[in-house]
């Protein structure tokens, strides 16, 4: 039996190898937890096993925040290096991102099983996630303006990753106002909520444009980034879930301030809007499909880009699955579970793999770590 950890020089390498990448497995199991939860078959076992991997992320997010802040506190100059790496740093969204499925959990599950408290700390860690997620999109995307150096050949999807953690906050946004008592805070968070939309919608189908120029212009993305266009499914994900949770709110919310009315109409525009772009993401999973089984063809390296099967899709299969719920349709719900099927089968895959790298240490690798050392040598 192989020993834990073989292929790394030394034990610490867990801690000097650590990397923001590694939330990429919070983002994908919690939303995979949030989804077994809305599955309808024995849907008090699937509540209760939705309700386990809940917890569970909870555990890898601490676990990876412990790992992490331990780099930075051990070994900081290197650690630091994070931020001049075209590819590393934008990673770093996915911190935010790992965290919103965490609160939205203490939504779906922890109301029901700790009361009221659950929502006072969904509340307060969905400010941290604001927080974060809006420094991220400014931070990571000015690095890449001022010190890193990008070529449209080697541009990836892996770019919407700190811009669209604005947008997971505003839906994360949304399922907290239905906790929430109608208030003026009531309203400023759902009006904070649409701005954060705004923040990270319009720039991520800026990229979106550039990559299909680049895909164009280049052809498909390398091996070991092939699975980057599932990410795609992010922001026009997320970007039509958010407008449904927002807009199923905004009538009573607004009616506070005496805007029941715009309420009404943000509400009808959310549902239209929604379906616009869900539209867009089945065009772009056709794309991300046709892109794998190219590359299939040869052999894919297995890396954690591969958690972008994910989470992209679970926001996508949440969407559809808010349409089918707001508008009644059967039709729409039977996708949406066919979905939910397809996302959890690919995240037992992918989480298998992750164990056995994990449990090898064939994972632990810093990109940019490994051009520091070489760039002092």
């Amino acid at each position: 039996m192989k020993k834990p950890f073989q292929q790394l020089k030394q034990r610490g390498d867990i801690i000097r190898q650590f990397t923001p990448n590694w939330f990429t497995v919070t983002m994908g199991t919690g939303v995979v937890a949030l989804i077994i939860a809305e599955l309808p078959i024995a849907s008090a076992f699937f509540w209760q096993l939705g309700n386990g991997l809940w917890h569970f992320n909870i555990l890898l997010f601490i676990f990876f925040t412990v790992l992490y802040a331990l780099r930075w506190i051990k070994y900081p100059t290197e650690a630091a290096q994070v931020l001049s790496h075209p590819t590393m740093s934008l990673f770093l969204g996915a911190i935010p991102m790992g965290l919103a499925t965490i609160l939205n959990g203490f939504l779906k599950f922890g109301v029901t099983l700790y009361g009221d408290v659950a929502v006072q700390i969904a509340e307060s860690l969905w400010y941290i996630d604001v927080i974060l997620a809006v420094l991220i999109a400014w931070a990571v995307p000015f690095l890449m303006y001022s010190r890193q150096q990008h070529q449209l050949h080697s541009m990836t999807a892996v770019w919407l990753l700190p811009i669209v953690a604005c947008e997971v906050a505003a839906s994360s946004g949304g399922l907290l106002l239905q906790h929430l008592e109608v208030s003026q805070h009531a309203v400023m968070i759902l009006l904070g909520s649409y701005v954060l939309w705004g923040i990270s919608v319009l720039p991520a189908f800026a990229i979106l444009t550039i990559l299909m120029l680049r895909l164009a212009m280049h052809q498909l993305p390398a091996k070991d980034m092939a699975i980057s266009s599932w990410l795609a499914l992010g922001p026009i994900g997320t970007g039509a879930l958010a407008l449904l949770l927002l807009g199923q709110q905004a009538p009573q919310v607004l009616a506070v301030v005496e805007l029941k009315q715009v309420g009404e109409f943000f509400q009808y525009a959310g549902m239209f809007g929604s379906l616009i772009l869900l539209g867009f993401g089945v065009w772009w999973l056709g794309i991300a499909i046709l892109t794998t089984i190219q590359h299939l063809k040869t052999g894919l390296p297995f890396n954690l880009g591969w958690w972008g099967l994910t989470f992209p899709l679970g926001v996508f299969t949440l969407a559809v699955l808010n349409v089918a719920a707001q508008t009644g349709v059967n039709g729409i719900t039977q996708i949406g579970y066919a979905l939910a099927i397809l996302l959890i089968g690919l995240w037992f895959m992918v989480m298998a793999k992750t164990v056995h790298g994990f449990y090898c240490g064939t994972l632990f690798f810093s990109p940019c770590l490994k051009r520091y050392l070489e760039q002092k040598a």
